[in-house]
């Protein structure tokens, strides 16, 4: 007789068979090709709750099974102050899908909800902070987050649209706080449709969004309206009618950036203007 697989089998095979090509082979691609993992990592993966972050527990997972690289995981999940019922749906969730969590109080939402300045902005900076600190405390030297593919171009034409700047998200970044500490992004380059293609294949729920602001997901980034990353999406999806290839364009853009043709860049936080060297090269 066959032996019947468990339900989280039956998840991670569909991970490596019926979406390798969507899921696993992009994954892989941006651990080896963004130099994400190294010898002797002790990486915190972070999950929120969500189908990203789920899933990338998944791929680590995996990669942690089966990789030559020898390298740790911890798989995080920090409480800000979720209600009963989105904490218990992240439980038993991670019970589902058999990663072993490591779940850490904070007041996030607490703090957020009294502070004069924009809620969001706090408590996105207070997540950062807490993940790094107890990443730390647990001896990583790493924490990875689950944005993708379609992430990186929307932040980047926000950026442009309403930030006045070009500024990509890069595939990790060292962090300026807490020093030795680095952030990685194994899911750059995995497209949002696919990811939420799996969830439907293997009829998983996981919670949208776990704001107490915006608990309905009528205005929050990961809900159906009001945001102005919600904004791009629909732009982004409109003109894809036209050119399939448009967030492709824009994800290779961000790899291609010409600074000869910028009249102006920051480096560091500093300003720089083309002038600077303009009067270095001959004329043409």
């Amino acid at each position: 007789m066959k032996r019947q697989l468990e339900p989280h089998q039956l998840i991670e095979r569909s991970i490596l068979t019926k979406y390798r090509k969507e899921l696993w082979g992009p994954f892989v691609y941006a651990v080896k090709f963004y130099e994400l993992i190294q010898p002797g990592d002790k990486i915190a993966v972070c999950i929120s709750g969500g189908k990203d972050s789920m899933l990338m527990a998944k791929l680590m997972q995996e990669l942690h099974r089966h990789s030559n690289i020898p390298f740790e995981v911890v798989y995080l999940v920090m409480d800000p102050g979720y209600n009963e019922i989105n904490r218990q749906k992240i439980e038993s969730n991670a019970e589902l899908l058999h990663v072993p969590i490591t779940v850490f109080e904070t007041n996030i939402f607490d703090v957020a909800n009294n502070s004069e300045k924009s809620p969001c902005y706090l408590c996105a900076r207070m997540r950062r902070g807490h993940l790094y600190s107890k990443a730390k405390e647990l001896g990583c030297n790493k924490i990875a987050l689950g944005h993708h593919f379609n992430d990186v171009i929307e932040t980047t034409v926000m950026g442009m649209f309403f930030g006045a700047q070009l500024q990509g998200m890069m595939p990790k970044l060292h962090s300026t706080n807490f020093e030795g500490m680095e952030l990685i992004r194994p899911m750059y380059c995995i497209h949002e449709d696919d990811i939420i293609a799996w969830k439907r294949y293997n009829e998983l729920d996981f919670i949208q969004c776990a704001c107490r602001f915006t608990e309905n997901c009528s205005i929050c980034d990961n809900g159906g309206g009001g945001s102005k990353r919600q904004e791009v999406k629909t732009l982004l999806r409109r003109l894809k009618r036209d050119n399939p290839d448009i967030e492709k364009s824009i994800f290779n853009s961000i790899h291609k950036v010409s600074l000869d043709t910028m009249p102006g860049y920051k480096r560091k936080g500093e300003l720089h203007t083309f002038l600077e060297t303009y009067y270095d090269t001959e004329q043409s």
